[in-house]
């Protein structure tokens, strides 16, 4: 992100991203930013990675890597 970029983020900005996402089954969980808030590593939830690819090309957000992070079952 050109700096600067991310301080613009408002609660409107943010719920307009999250309703666009949930047309691709993507819900963004939490967001952390490097120290000059150039680069940010999101965590999703959803089905796969065309998912959350599509869901960033809806919003224009940039994304260089997706990796899957398997989730265990609770359940017994």
């Amino acid at each position: 992100f050109p700096a600067g970029a991310l301080a613009g983020l408002d609660s409107a900005t943010k719920a307009k991203v999250n309703a666009t996402n949930s047309k691709f089954g993507a819900q963004w969980v939490t967001s952390y930013a490097n120290s000059d808030e150039t680069k940010t590593y999101c965590v999703y939830n959803a089905a796969d990675e065309a998912a959350v690819r599509a869901a960033a090309k809806a919003n224009n957000l940039p994304v260089d890597k997706v990796t899957e992070i398997p989730v265990a079952s609770t359940a017994r």
